[in-house]
């Protein structure tokens, strides 16, 4: 496995894992944001599948400021509630900030040319929502984002294409807060949103309680569409 170190913008330093497409030559760049179970095997698979696809992948530690090298699953109920634990504690403006330094880190590696994109889990699924209206990415992808209810008055920042994964059944993100989601960003020709119906939270998660292969290859498949053209 290869890591990388970033620098963050308060100072202090976080690492990434890393990813690279097989050809070794230039090609776009994808940030790709953890869930609450930091960067364990699924986001690491993810990453490789990502630079399988033709990307230069850094999925960054985003709880390093409250624990470096957070790497758990959700197979327990220990990790469930150490993994709830952290994302109380998580700062989200100052996520931003350290995503938006991966997002120059990765711009700045040999190999990545050309355009960067992120794409975010649940937790990471806000924030990737968040790189849409807060940072220059040039695209964005959400599956299964929480909270963005609450942040949808930022929705008229977004200047870059922005694909959103929504799971009509999300115990975690309830039919109102859906209803406000699709209000704030339905009318945003930038924004495309999916609703995957009898689907519950995380139904891409390889190995999870609701994983649901037809509606993950679905939702996967949309996403390098996604990036193949917004990246190329």
């Amino acid at each position: 496995m290869t890591y990388v170190t970033i620098e963050a913008e308060d100072g202090g330093n976080f690492q990434a894992y890393s990813a690279a497409p097989s050809n070794g030559g230039n090609a776009p760049g994808i940030v790709l944001i953890q869930e609450i179970f930091g960067v364990n095997k699924v986001m690491r698979d993810l990453a490789d599948g990502y630079a399988r696809l033709g990307y230069h992948v850094l999925c960054p530690d985003i709880f390093w400021r409250i624990e470096p090298g957070i790497d758990i699953t959700d197979q327990s109920q220990a990790e469930w509630d150490r993994a709830f634990e952290l994302f109380g504690l998580f700062d989200t403006d100052l996520g931003v900030s350290d995503l938006n330094s991966t997002l120059s880190h990765l711009r700045s590696m040999p190999g990545c040319g050309g355009k960067v994109g992120s794409v975010g889990y649940c937790l990471g699924g806000k924030l990737a929502y968040l790189m849409a209206t807060r940072t220059n990415a040039d695209c964005n992808v959400s599956f299964y984002g929480v909270g963005l209810d609450g942040l949808i008055d930022e929705a008229t920042k977004i200047d870059a294409p922005y694909l959103s994964h929504i799971a009509a059944l999300d115990g975690f993100v309830p039919p109102e807060a859906q209803a406000a989601i699709k209000s704030g960003l339905g009318g945003n020709p930038l924004c495309t949103l999916h609703v995957y119906d009898q689907q519950d939270h995380a139904f891409a998660r390889q190995g999870g309680e609701h994983f649901d292969k037809p509606a993950a290859d679905l939702a996967n498949r949309r996403t390098a569409d996604f990036f193949k053209a917004h990246l190329s």
